[in-house]
């Protein structure tokens, strides 16, 4: 059955009510506008649940990855408030709230001078860590995206492939264990094998972590592999929020436009 939806486009209000589940993110009433233009993102109203992995789908430009950026404040809303932790963002240090959220873009944002451990022990070295137990993560942290430490710490990026880049690229948004991860088409420019391996590995891998994940795709078989719900964009609006069953049953013509799409590429014929 769908559930019922909002005149903002996202589920009523008494669904997933944060004194049910707990909301790490919250986003009330909130709009960007720059230079008095068409709004890129206007009147968005929704909560991202602890532990969820909540994937934004839409077409180019509808506002996804404005709204990934308005998380971790690298945008700042013109109206409204987001709220991570129950924290209006512009009242965190910009540094501390970047450093409490895990970020991962699709060209992994590796520093290239620096080697694969120097990469992903980063953050717990600027929070002072200590050295053994920093060690001791990044170790981890490789095994877990599966890389041998052994073999790839000492690496820099330019001598690893696209998909071992992202792995580092993980790994290093989970360095310092942030509870919230942020994931801008992570696999966006890998090929399509490639592609599909990750999105395996790292659906796995969510239900281990107990991380509250925002990942940013236009591909709507990335949305139904990784989701535990789906918002997607059109035009600056959060037009629908659904659990993938809910949203396979949509009747919002975008939706429906997307599922055909999916249905589409699936057809032999």
């Amino acid at each position: 059955m769908s559930e019922p939806h909002n005149q903002d486009g996202g589920l009523s209000a008494d669904r997933n009510s944060p004194s049910e589940v707990g909301s790490a993110i919250q986003f009330r009433s909130v709009s960007l506008t720059v230079h008095e233009s068409k709004p890129l993102v206007d009147h968005l109203r929704f909560d991202v649940l602890r532990g969820e992995t909540l994937v934004l789908l839409g077409r180019s430009g509808s506002g996804k990855t404005t709204t990934l950026k308005l998380i971790n404040r690298l945008l700042e809303p013109t109206k409204g408030e987001v709220l991570v932790e129950g924290k209006p963002t512009i009242d965190w240090n910009p540094i501390e709230l970047r450093r409490h959220i895990g970020y991962v873009i699709q060209d992994t944002g590796l520093f290239p001078h620096f080697t694969v451990e120097r990469n992903v022990a980063l953050v717990p070295r600027l929070k002072g860590w200590p050295e053994q137990k920093t060690n001791e993560r990044v170790r981890e942290l490789l095994d877990l995206v599966g890389l041998d430490a052994e073999l790839f710490s000492s690496r820099y990026p330019r001598e690893l492939s696209g998909g071992q880049r992202q792995r580092v690229g993980v790994a290093r948004a989970l360095a310092a264990d942030p509870p919230i991860v942020l994931m801008d088409e992570p696999f966006g420019a890998l090929d399509p094998l490639t592609r599909a391996e990750l999105q395996r590995e790292f659906a796995a891998l969510t239900k281990r972590l107990n991380k509250t994940i925002v990942f940013v795709t236009h591909d709507i078989r990335e949305a139904f592999t990784l989701a535990s719900r789906i918002g997607l964009f059109k035009d600056g609006h959060l037009i629908v929020l659904a659990t993938p069953d809910e949203f396979a049953a949509a009747t919002d013509p975008e939706a429906k436009a997307f599922n055909e799409s999916m249905q589409s590429n699936c057809d032999p014929n």
